[in-house]
């Protein structure tokens, strides 16, 4: 059963990938934006896809207790339209024990 998503975690999380675009910070947002916008995505879907990113660095981040990783989230952005997750070589594979 696919559980339903936090409306104020996902409004939370839509609301950094804005301040990303407005602010151009960092701009490969803003230049992933319009490369998947230009592959035919939506502006909606690819904000969602930018917040998948997003969330998933989130969690690195705490998960580590280490500082954000600018290189480590442009990988990520250079990669959608496929998910972090989705993708064996992306930056969250780790092979299976």
């Amino acid at each position: 059963m696919m559980r339903e998503t936090n409306p104020y975690l996902r409004a939370t999380i839509l609301e950094a990938v804005e301040n990303q675009l407005r602010m151009n910070d960092p701009p490969e947002t803003q230049q992933t934006l319009q490369r998947l916008m230009a592959q035919g995505h939506s502006e909606k879907e690819v904000k969602r896809l930018i917040g998948c990113v997003l969330v998933c660095e989130i969690y690195d981040v705490m998960k580590n207790h280490q500082p954000f990783n600018h290189a480590h989230y442009v990988k990520a952005l250079a990669g959608l339209p496929v998910l972090p997750w989705d993708d064996e070589d992306g930056p969250y594979w780790e092979p299976k024990k």
